[in-house]
């Protein structure tokens, strides 16, 4: 869990979870090993216990509730050597960790890392040069980025890109949130498609996606076939809709897999069969191909059209004085909602100079018809923005 969690939250996941010891943390009244705590020789011989669950991430939702996710795999070599297998990770590699390890990815993809023999470097924070830096003295050859930490890469100085040694790095996995088409690209141009891979999943991980480079110039937008378990594509009636449609992802192991998971804290929302949605928008193309247009809380109907908020935030991202962005609906008379664009930027915001780059890239139906400047990183440090906050504090703020 995050250490950043403040306490009312911190205490309601202890709660939740009843840990028979914290780690890293010095809690009141539970039994804790505080950071910095250094194990005496005589604590290396300890008895192994058998774990039914390998991991149990806080959730990284905004609904406010804590909730565990508690994995359905035991605690077992063999688990982990499958992961390290699956992300074509070496066996005795350099493995880089750029976001937090509270995270899921970050955690999954270390662990898989460590427990099949390759040497483990930890940033201690996300830092674009310290990352180029890193892959250079260290012969980093896998590493897994979030679409943000990417664009913040991308944004580098040219020369300083240019000066970096990339030539260790066999393996480029990114995920957590969609990449825009632009952003691959650049990428794919700077390392080649065979160093490039992206992963769709979530962290109850029922089912999941995975694209190479070579495929993703194929396919371009796309995350990739099922790789793992099963996925539909329903309308809001539920009924399966044809290739080239979009609809609800949902998802489900494989028929006679085991659960893949386990709540505390919450209870998921099936379909017969056991299928679940993650809340996301999408369509498969007659190849399989899985396409994402975004979360289905967060698209915005305007005069009756739909606008596809990570479409907008992508194309605004792609302007060189935007850092990230949001993008929201608000509530209008006219055409009952329109698009609103939080953004952060280098310097003075120029609303004449965004439109009229996005004007290039949007039918006119997307173009958000206000803009805000914020001094502060719009997503987090798994990449992820929470549109719904992002837009209660600015009604709240109308009232």
């Amino acid at each position: 869990m995050s250490y950043r969690l403040p306490a009312a939250e911190l205490a309601a996941v202890l709660d939740l979870a009843d840990p028979a010891l914290v780690v890293g943390l010095d809690v009141p009244g539970r039994r804790s090993v505080p950071a910095g705590f250094t194990a005496a020789p005589d604590h290396t011989d300890l008895p192994r216990v058998p774990l039914a669950a390998w991991k149990a991430p806080t959730s990284g939702g905004s609904t406010g509730r804590p909730k565990v996710i508690v994995s359905g795999q035991p605690a077992a070599a063999e688990v982990l050597a499958g992961f390290a297998a699956r992300f074509r990770m070496p066996a005795d590699g350099v493995h880089l960790v750029a976001g937090p390890l509270y995270h899921n990815a970050p955690f999954m993809m270390s662990t898989a890392a460590l427990l099949t023999g390759s040497h483990v470097v930890v940033l201690p924070r996300f830092d674009a040069g310290a990352l180029l830096d890193a892959v250079g003295t260290h012969r980093v050859d896998w590493t897994f980025l979030v679409p943000t930490m990417l664009h913040r890469l991308w944004r580098l100085p040219e020369t300083e890109r240019a000066a970096a040694d990339l030539s260790s790095l066999r393996v480029l996995l990114h995920g957590a949130a969609p990449c825009p088409a632009w952003l691959k690209h650049a990428w794919i141009d700077w390392i080649g498609p065979e160093r490039m891979f992206e992963l769709y999943a979530s962290t109850e991980a029922q089912a999941g996606c995975l694209i190479t480079g070579t495929e993703w110039l194929a396919h371009p937008g796309s995350v990739g076939r099922v790789a793992l378990g099963e996925i539909r594509i329903l309308d809001e009636a539920h009924r399966e809709v044809p290739a080239g449609q979009t609809g609800e992802i949902w998802m489900r192991p494989a028929p006679g897999d085991p659960a893949t998971y386990s709540y505390l804290g919450d209870t998921a929302a099936t379909l017969p069969g056991g299928w679940e949605s993650p809340g996301d928008l999408g369509r498969f193309d007659a190849e399989g191909y899985l396409y994402l247009a975004d979360r289905k809380p967060d698209m915005i109907l305007v005069g009756g059209a739909n606008v596809f908020p990570a479409e907008v935030e992508a194309a605004l991202d792609e302007h060189p004085s935007v850092l990230s962005s949001c993008v929201i609906g608000l509530p209008d008379d006219e055409y009952g909602n329109v698009v609103h664009a939080v953004v952060q930027t280098e310097g003075p915001l120029d609303e004449a100079g965004l439109l009229a780059h996005l004007k290039e890239k949007l039918v006119p139906y997307k173009l958000p018809r206000s803009f805000e400047r914020v001094a502060q990183p719009l997503r987090d440090d798994a990449g992820k923005v929470r549109r719904a906050s992002v837009r209660a504090e600015r009604l709240a703020a109308r009232r």
